[in-house]
């Protein structure tokens, strides 16, 4: 389906233009529950591109796609002075992504390795890429863009620096992705009246590029719909009102009770008093 700003599932839709169509995203849903809506709207207003970023794009468009038209490698060993700075500007200028040596390498890395992983390997095999979501709930426009799409099951990869299953939840929590699975899950049943698991590849950016591949449990998916529900409401509150406000007001401030205990020990208060028989 060829895209104009609506409701739909879209094929080959620049990432570009995903984000800057103004539907809310699992990003904005994030902030906006977790942070504050002036923090939203100033990221709205002023976007921000990252280098961190790029290692992730470029990640994603060769395991996902096969896509080797985004970068351009610069021969230099490092990223210090004109010998980098000169070329990956004329790259950028050319709307490339410029990198080196090395950094395509260990790309090249993280996407054999998912290769060599036998779910990961099925999960890029044959899917849907990236297609590009749209949804309206109760008047306000959503959108997600689900990395991979097979029958019966959503994938999201991630680039991390850890990818030990033991430790998603600590990290699910930190990143938001239990928002982001339920987002994802609610947007392709909102489009096709179908609910499917949402499964993360995770491929670790060091060697020796480990692999896993996980699922949220559903009490941390309900979890994560409820953020975005409460993100969906200041939203509509924010609009009806004309408002983004930051911070609320806040009575006196205590300090961590870890950090009391702590200073009650150094100033010797509270200790229990050593009863001897």
């Amino acid at each position: 389906m060829s895209y104009t700003p609506g409701l739909g599932i879209f094929d080959l839709l620049s990432n570009k233009d995903y984000h800057a169509d103004p539907a809310l995203g699992s990003t904005s849903l994030k902030t906006l529950a977790t942070r504050t809506p002036a923090h939203w709207k100033w990221e709205r207003d002023n976007p921000v591109h990252k280098d961190a970023y790029d290692i992730g794009t470029l990640a994603h468009s060769l395991i996902l796609e096969g896509d080797t038209s985004l970068h351009e490698v610069i021969d230099v060993p490092d990223k210090l002075g004109n010998k980098w700075k000169i070329p990956a500007n004329e790259a950028k200028a050319k709307g490339l992504i410029p990198i080196t040596p090395k950094e395509w390498a260990g790309i090249e890395a993280m996407r054999d390795a998912v290769m060599a992983h036998p779910l990961a390997r099925a999960a890029f095999t044959g899917h849907r890429a990236e297609q590009s979501v749209f949804w309206e709930e109760d008047g306000l426009m959503l959108k997600c863009r689900p990395d991979a799409w097979q029958p019966g099951v959503l994938v999201d990869l991630k680039t991390t620096i850890n990818a030990d299953p033991n430790e998603f939840g600590k990290t699910a929590h930190n990143f938001g992705y239990h928002q982001s699975a339920a987002h994802y899950i609610d947007g392709v049943k909102a489009a096709t009246g179908e609910e499917l698991p949402f499964h993360f590849v995770l491929v670790e950016k060091t060697a020796p590029y480990l692999v896993s591949v996980v699922e949220l449990d559903w009490e941390a998916i309900d979890i994560g719909r409820g953020l975005n529900d409460r993100a969906k409401r200041i939203y509509r509150e924010c609009v009806e009102s004309g408002t983004w406000p930051g911070y609320p007001n806040a009575d006196l401030i205590s300090l961590p009770m870890w950090a009391i205990y702590r200073a009650e020990e150094l100033l010797g208060l509270n200790t229990e008093t050593e009863i001897v028989f």
